[in-house]
């Protein structure tokens, strides 16, 4: 398994097969890919590394600086 960085990233369209949230990890495997909400993708992380081809991990996005409020 490796984790991608060339891969497009992941919008507010693509949603998690797991519960329809907002996805942030993009798993590629040999039958396909999925999309996981970074809760779900947590929670299969040992599973899916036994299966996925690359990994494409956006979650760093959710802990991002918050921008100042505009005044």
């Amino acid at each position: 398994m490796t984790t991608a960085t060339d891969m497009p990233a992941l919008t507010a369209q693509d949603r998690c097969d797991a519960c329809g949230a907002q996805a942030y990890v993009r798993v590629q495997m040999e039958a396909g890919e999925l999309l996981f909400c970074a809760h779900h993708a947590r929670k299969h992380l040992e599973a899916l590394q036994k299966v996925a081809t690359t990994i494409h991990d956006e979650t760093d996005r959710l802990h991002a600086e918050e921008r100042p409020a505009a005044d």
